[in-house]
Formats: C-alpha cells, sequence, structure tokens
C-alpha cells in the first residue's frame, strides 16, 4: 500500500476518525470467526454481523445453499462496512464444503455449535487454536455435513425448560466469551500489520463518499 496514498486520503476525514479506526483496527482478530450457514432470518444475520463487530471478530463466513443472508440495517447499524465477507453462494456448487475445505486450509478448526451432551461448555473452551464456530439455520441448526466433518462441539451452558437459545443470542454470548479468553491470554490473536493496513484503507475509502474522484485526482497529480 502506497504510504503517500493513504496520507492523501487521510486528509479527507477527521483526526478523531483516524485515531478511532487504529485503535479498533488494534483489537480486531481473525484468530476467531465465525460461520452462518443457510441463515435466513435478517433481523438474526444483522445482529450477528453487529455482535461480531462489538467483540472485533473481522470475518464472517456466510453459506447460502437453500436461503440468502439479507441485512437489516437498521439492525446491524452500519457495522456490516467494517466487516469483510467470504460468501459461498455459487450455483450448482457444494457451498458448504468450499467453505469448509477453504477454513480448513487457512487452518481453522471447525467448530459446530450444538445443545448436545458431547458438545464442550463455551467456558471451557480450549482456544489456542484457531477456530472457526459454525452457526446453523434456525430451527433446524448445524447441518449433518458440517456436524460430520467438525473437529469439535459448542454449547452454552442452559438451564430452563427450552432446549435452544435465538441464533443471534448464542453468537454473541460465543463470542463474549472466545474473545475474552484471547484478550486474557498470551496468544498472538491480533491481526498482522498487513492487515491493518489493508483494512485501514478499506475504512478510508469507506468513509469517503467520492473516493473514486479523490482516488483518480491523486493518480493525475503523481
Amino acid at each position: 500500500m502506497d504510504a503517500d496514498f493513504i496520507t492523501y486520503l487521510e486528509g479527507f476525514i477527521s483526526e478523531e476518525r483516524q485515531s478511532l479506526f487504529k485503535e479498533v483496527l488494534d483489537n480486531r482478530t481473525r484468530h476467531v470467526t465465525l460461520v452462518l450457514e443457510d441463515l435466513f432470518q435478517k433481523h438474526n444475520v444483522s445482529a450477528i454481523i453487529r455482535s461480531a463487530d462489538i467483540f472485533g471478530v473481522q470475518d464472517l463466513h456466510v453459506i447460502e445453499n437453500e436461503y440468502n443472508s439479507f441485512i437489516s440495517r437498521r439492525v446491524a447499524k452500519g457495522a456490516q462496512k467494517w466487516m469483510t465477507f467470504h460468501n459461498y453462494s455459487k450455483v450448482g456448487h457444494d457451498n458448504t464444503q468450499s467453505c469448509i475445505d477453504h477454513l480448513k486450509k487457512d487452518g481453522y478448526q471447525i467448530i459446530a455449535t450444538t445443545p448436545h451432551n458431547d458438545a464442550s461448555y463455551v467456558r471451557d473452551f480450549d482456544i489456542s487454536k484457531k477456530t472457526a464456530v459454525v452457526m446453523g439455520v434456525e430451527k433446524r441448526g448445524v447441518s449433518d455435513q458440517i456436524m460430520s466433518q467438525a473437529d469439535g462441539f459448542l454449547k452454552v451452558p442452559m438451564f430452563g425448560f427450552t432446549e435452544s437459545l435465538n441464533v443471534s443470542v448464542a453468537a454473541a454470548l460465543i463470542l463474549e466469551e472466545l474473545t475474552f479468553k484471547l484478550r486474557q491470554s498470551n496468544l498472538d490473536w491480533k491481526l498482522t500489520e498487513q492487515d491493518k493496513q489493508n483494512l485501514y484503507h478499506e475504512w478510508l475509502k469507506t468513509s469517503i463518499k467520492s473516493y473514486s474522484q479523490v482516488a483518480s485526482r491523486y493518480k493525475e497529480n503523481s
């Protein structure tokens, strides 16, 4: 990334916003990521995006086999602008398998959320490995395909009559606990400097309404 170009772009946003970007980036992680498998209720997808942003998780992997995931701007509160989305939605493709293969290639363990007894409670979960937590479709849960290839299983403690939590509530509870564990650990959980630079540029770009004209003007004068 051209440092002079970044400096040029910084001239179009306030110093306070620049400082906020850098502060948020210093608390972002790719050590934990979320996978949303065929969620169809947009308020749930949007609430999960908002929680991921709040707890500092940069990436969301969205599998679309049966349903399309829509984002409610009212619920997400603009959080989607600062996230990195990985979409698996090709017609005629095994999108679930594509997601699994991509994550495993990147060194993630696949952890399926399930209320079953052989799952680890989130407070007891070992966070030392890069972890992709899979949230399944409303009512049915994580698919058999994910369950059969998962490296482990995770659940939130429940002591009432109800057997499951709303998927967005479960995601928020899991993210809060896992990211708390990260921040209390000695793990190298933060973004790389290169990732920070790339995202900083993307966030500057998102914040400048006439970015294309600004970038063109810079190239003309360089």
